[in-house]
């Protein structure tokens, strides 16, 4: 069974990484821009994992640094998700939509 190269996997985290970018700019829904930044996260940890895989050294064996550091920052997602869906759901109580559109604090 063939393995896919780093070539591939960069290929694919870019084109992750384009789709969540373009739906953070496109997107008015505050969930759906939510959700495309998240999409950014995984592709840049896909990043890391890749390069890690890729890394073996002098030795044949894989550098599982980029690996670590990928659970942290899943750690670190988490507690974004938590807070971030707190903001959210606190925004749509009190102005009643979550388009961003709408919740512009600046305005009379």
């Amino acid at each position: 069974m063939p393995t896919a190269s780093l070539t591939e996997y960069l290929f694919f985290s870019g084109l992750l990484f384009a789709i969540g970018l373009s739906g953070v700019i496109i997107r008015r829904n505050i969930i759906v821009i939510f959700m495309c930044l998240e999409l950014m996260l995984a592709a840049a940890s896909l990043t890391l994992v890749a390069f890690t895989r890729a890394n073996t050294g002098d030795t044949n064996l894989p550098d599982y640094d980029g690996q670590m550091l990928v659970f942290f920052i899943i750690t670190v997602a988490a507690a974004e998700v938590a807070v971030g869906l707190a903001i959210i759901v606190a925004l749509y109580r009190a102005r009643k939509t979550t388009s961003t559109d709408d919740l512009t604090a600046l305005k009379n």
